[in-house]
Order: C-alpha cells, then structure tokens, then sequence
C-alpha cells in the first residue's frame, strides 16, 4: 500500500472496534489499539484470534500480521503516531466528546479522525474539538471485517477535502463507502433497517406472522435479490423492458396504499418477550455459534462470487 508502513489508531475495543482492528491488521496496517476496559486487550487479541480465518480465507496483504497489533489503555499512547483514527467508543454524545478531547491531546493537527457511530450527528460530536475539520463519519456495518459498507459524512465543521480524504482511504483498503450529503439520525443504511422492523415487529405483533416466517420471508425472498442489487436496481428489474418508471406507474397506487396501513414501532417493550420467545423457538435444534460461522463463510463466498461479476454494481 502507498506511505507503508501505516499505522491505525482503534479507539474502542469492543466488537466493532475489534473486528475493525483485525481488519486493518489483514490490510497490512500496524495497529495501536486503545481501551480503558480491565481486560480489554485480552478479549481484543482473542477477537482478533477468532475472526483471523476468515480473513485469511479472503486474502491478506503483504506484510499482514497478528504482531503488528499494540495496546495501551492511554489513548494520548496510541493515537500520537497514528496515520488514522477510527474511533468507536459508547454512542453517548458526552463520551464522544470526552474521547475525542484525548485523542486530540497528541494526534497530529491534519490526521483524519473517524467515528463509528451508529446515528450520532458528527455535527454535534464534533462541537469543542479543537480541530473539527478533519472529524468524519466512518459508519461501518456489523462485522466490519467481512461487510464491505461504510458510511461517510461531514459534519458542520467537517471540511469537504477531508470527506473526499475518508472516502479515497476506505475504498483504497477495500471497503465499499458512500458519500452522504446530509445529516440525518441513524444515516442510511440503519434507517433503511429500521423501516423494516418497525414493520416486522408489527406483523409479528398483530399475529400476521410468526417470527420464523418473517425471517424466511426475507431470507429467501428479496434478501436473495438486495445481496445482489439494490432495492432501486431490483424495482428497475421488476419492470421489464419498462423498468423502474412501468414498476411505479403499475403498482405504485397499490403501493402508496400499503404504505398507508404499515404499523408503528412499539411504543413501549411490552413487545420485546415475544420477539425473543420467537427468535429462541426459531433456533431450537441449532448451534447458534456454528450458525454465525456458517453465515459468515456463505458472506466470504458470496463477497467473492460478486468480485467475478463485473456487471454487478
């Protein structure tokens, strides 16, 4: 990689920062890994153990390695020589802030800073840095060493330079960015996510559907086809010759009428007990941990069968 040897500063070692941290490892990256959690460093390395297969299965770059990977609880440590910050501490706005103020404290003025946050607003993040041009949104998605999506934005005081900066970097280590142009809560792709199970905890919920047939339902429906092209590639498909415009000129009175009897999200957690008693009865007979190994084996061969298809966004 250009500028070799790099260093990455990981901020946060709980899931995400950890499966980021190995990712950056299999780039080739050295990484200075922070967490004042007792036994932090510990859970990290052996994160980093068990997601290390499957990165290898995917290919590592020259000069990869397990060892390039050091730790210290003091964030001023860790940040003071890094190229790059992806910072992935609790979404609360206040430790974010009080994050950032330590990583400011001995990082270089023009080293690019990026959240993980799931729906925080960088603009708000970023108020009382001393250098909030170079802060970015850096969404990833779970787990950020096989999913390829991160989310990039600008805040308020975001430069756009730094934004161009962030989005050349993660597509230069292989991740597939998007650009978004305004803030919003959640970003993109969660509240894409969220308008789904707004929807299934409503049918669940009213006794449409159970919590197994849901699951199927996408699984094995449109979840086959939105792993290959989007929803807006999928309806432009759906329409034949006509594409997207026959699609909504067809079926976008019975659509707009849909849309009018969709449900609320629960109000209250009364609904949680019977999400989970579905989701338990849904896995009896299943290792649920050999589960997730398989799924992420099927992401690795599908990421790789997609790599083959040059006519696939």
């Amino acid at each position: 990689m250009s500028n070799a040897p790099r260093t990455i500063a990981v901020v946060g070692t709980g899931v995400i920062g950890a499966s980021w941290a190995a990712y950056y490892l299999a780039r080739g990256f050295k990484v200075a890994a922070s967490d004042p959690a007792e036994g932090a460093e510990g859970r990290l390395r052996a994160m980093i153990d068990e997601f290390w297969p499957a990165l290898e299965t995917i290919g590592l770059a020259d000069g990869a390695s397990r060892k390039n990977l050091t730790f210290s609880a003091s964030i001023p440590d860790v940040v003071h020589e890094a190229d790059f910050v992806q910072e992935n501490g609790p979404e609360r706005l206040e430790i974010k802030r009080s994050v950032l103020a330590e990583i400011e404290t001995s990082l270089a003025q023009d080293t690019l800073i990026a959240s993980s946050s799931s729906g925080l607003l960088i603009s708000e993040v970023q108020e009382g840095m001393k250098h909030p041009e170079r802060m970015v949104l850096g969404h990833p998605f779970n787990p950020p060493h096989l999913i390829p999506l991160v989310e990039v934005l600008g805040g308020r005081h975001t430069s756009l330079e730094n934004v161009d900066k962030a989005l050349a970097f993660y597509t230069e280590i292989g991740k597939k960015p998007i650009r978004i142009n305004k803030e919003v809560p959640g970003h993109v792709a969660n509240r894409l996510q969220t308008a789904l199970w707004r929807e299934m905890f409503h049918l669940v919920s009213t006794g449409v559907a159970s919590v197994k047939d849901i699951d199927t339902a996408i699984s094995q429906g449109p979840g086959l086809r939105w792993a290959l092209l989007g929803p807006f590639l999928n309806l432009h498909a759906s329409g034949g010759s006509g594409g997207i415009t026959h699609v909504l000129e067809h079926l976008g009175p019975a659509m707009r009428e849909w849309s009018r009897s969709l449900g609320e999200y629960p109000e209250t957690d009364d609904y949680i007990t019977t999400m989970a008693e579905g989701v338990e009865e849904e896995l009896s007979g299943f290792d649920w941990t050999e589960t997730l190994r398989e799924r992420d084996e099927l992401v690795i061969r599908l990421l790789d069968a997609k790599k083959d298809s040059p006519q696939i966004p």
